[in-house]
């Protein structure tokens, strides 16, 4: 089978940059942390997507660092407690998924200054 790798690569859906509410809905997401990492979620790469539809309705894939993180029933509902204050925002979705599965790779360089890989 010649098929590319990336053939079979789960891609992420881009994010709603465009969209006024954006960069307030990826701060309110920097406001949350892992507890066990002292890095936000966002800078840490856990947050894939972020939608915004046109009625401000705001959806968020994200994922965690293991599938067996004890937060993990947790962290949905703490971010939708940052987003869903913000001015204009109509309501909040957070789905989580595995796949792709997260890597340190998808650390921003922020992160990785911060814990000591850069």
């Amino acid at each position: 089978m010649d098929t590319p790798a990336t053939e079979d690569a789960p891609l992420i859906r881009p994010s709603t940059t465009d969209h006024p509410l954006y960069e307030q809905v990826v701060e309110a997401c920097r406001s949350v942390y892992d507890p066990e990492i002292p890095v936000n979620i966002y800078d840490l790469g856990l947050v894939y997507t972020i939608e915004i539809d046109d009625e401000n309705a705001v959806s968020i894939l994200m994922s965690l660092t293991a599938p067996g993180c004890p937060v993990a029933g947790e962290m949905p509902g703490w971010v939708a407690d940052a987003v869903e204050p913000l001015p204009g925002v109509k309501q909040v979705d957070v789905q989580m998924t595995f796949d792709p599965p997260w890597g340190m790779e998808m650390m921003s360089d922020e992160a990785r200054l911060e814990l000591g890989f850069m």
